[in-house]
């Protein structure tokens, strides 16, 4: 078994971990960042076809790069995994892929011991960037019971309508995703689309009058709608429990495609079918949009509460020093959870980390040394910390522990 430190290690190489490791590398401090994915943008390009963003592009860039695309576009899930991709090529930041965390636990001395398959790792910090909602689909257990001749899919497996089969179509879930792919769904198939109505974002993205609209909303998700003020705070709870409002397609847009928009819940299976409020509703496809759930069982005991939600405020786990996460749903306000937004949680985490970092090696310098060390100069940079300094951040990081 092979055994390393690093200073920091990101879990996670979607936006938030790589906007993470660009600040920690700004800041001088060694960092190393790990997906399981087998290439940087993997988990967008596994999303379905048409997906696109919900911001223009001139918002999109992480940090020191633009997204390269015309400012008021809104770029495809591939040209998104692309740009990812580039801005980790870009800024040459350690990334090493097909690696996956099996466990985090806190070590006695302080600091973590992360293991990776058959390797260990040991690092002062942990930043946990696994995505916004987590990557569990979420998906009622009643759904088991449902005749074996429904095709059922999850969001996270649909691609596009070639997947389904001929009939009709139920749609779980009217969150933009849900309104999304109905909306697709109805050019091809009978479609009903049920649960209760989120709202709608008041303009249509690709109009000019958002153009006006777009930087005042996103102004407000940024500095307005935060867990600092009560607004922020009850729009905190819908939106990670609850999700977001359609944004793309409106309630006109799926009435005029035909769409039946059922404001019930699917509450359980009768003979084989789903029951959407008290009835049975004859189908032969359902693509369920419930969502994602927490998955984040390897981390150490008691650092989620009983939703299944991290203990954090701004990224910054509780009673768990030096673990820390990125991209989280509201994790500073309604824009966290956004290209336009996961920059800034970004640049706290790093300076918490670097703040730390820089508190430990005080301390350790102020520790009295063993007799035989007194009087011995320190010149010549031979120890582990002096050779590190100035040096790139990265693999020349990863050390024995």
């Amino acid at each position: 078994m092979n055994t390393q430190h690093i200073e920091t290690l990101v879990i996670g190489a979607g936006q938030a971990g790589l906007a993470t490791g660009r600040h920690l590398q700004r800041l001088g401090r060694p960092f190393l960042v790990v997906d399981s994915q087998d290439r940087v943008g993997d988990t967008w390009r596994r999303q379905w076809d048409s997906l696109r963003l919900y911001t223009p592009a001139r918002y999109d860039g992480l940090p020191g790069l633009p997204f390269p695309a015309d400012p008021w576009s809104f770029p495809g899930k591939d040209e998104v995994a692309a740009y990812l991709e580039s801005f980790a090529l870009h800024w040459d930041l350690p990334v090493r892929t097909s690696t996956t965390v099996e466990s985090v636990a806190a070590r006695p001395g302080g600091g973590y011991t992360v293991s990776l398959g058959g390797d260990t790792m040991t690092c002062d910090h942990v930043v946990v960037a696994t995505g916004t909602f987590g990557r569990a689909p979420s998906v009622p257990p009643f759904a088991q019971d449902l005749d074996p001749a429904i095709l059922q899919l999850h969001s996270s497996e649909y691609r596009r309508p070639e997947q389904l089969r001929p009939g009709r179509v139920l749609v779980v879930g009217a969150s933009h995703s849900g309104t999304d792919i109905a909306y697709e769904l109805a050019r091809t198939h009978e479609t009903v689309l049920c649960g209760r109505d989120p709202g709608q974002l008041p303009v249509r993205l690709e109009s000019r009058r958002a153009r006006v609209a777009l930087p005042l909303l996103l102004f407000l998700g940024r500095h307005v709608l935060t867990r600092r003020t009560p607004l922020g705070r009850r729009a905190m709870a819908h939106v990670r429990f609850h999700g977001a409002p359609m944004l793309r397609v409106k309630r006109e847009d799926l009435q005029e495609r035909g769409v039946r928009r059922v404001t019930d819940r699917v509450t359980g299976v009768s003979g084989g079918l789903p029951v959407v409020g008290e009835h049975p509703v004859e189908v032969e496809n359902v693509v369920w949009c419930t969502g994602f759930r927490q998955s984040l069982g390897w981390l150490p005991p008691g650092v989620l509460d009983d939703s299944g939600w991290p203990r954090e405020f701004r990224g910054v786990a509780q009673d768990s020093p030096g673990l820390y996460f990125c991209g989280l749903s509201f994790q500073y306000s309604f824009t966290s959870m956004l290209l336009p937004g996961v920059g800034r949680d970004a640049e706290h985490i790093a300076r918490q980390i670097a703040r730390r970092a820089a508190g430990t090696a005080s301390a350790r310098s102020r520790r009295p040394l063993p007799a035989q060390h007194r009087g011995l100069s320190s010149g010549g940079g031979g120890g582990a910390h002096g050779s590190r300094r100035g040096s790139r951040p990265g693999p020349a990081g990863v050390r024995a522990p």
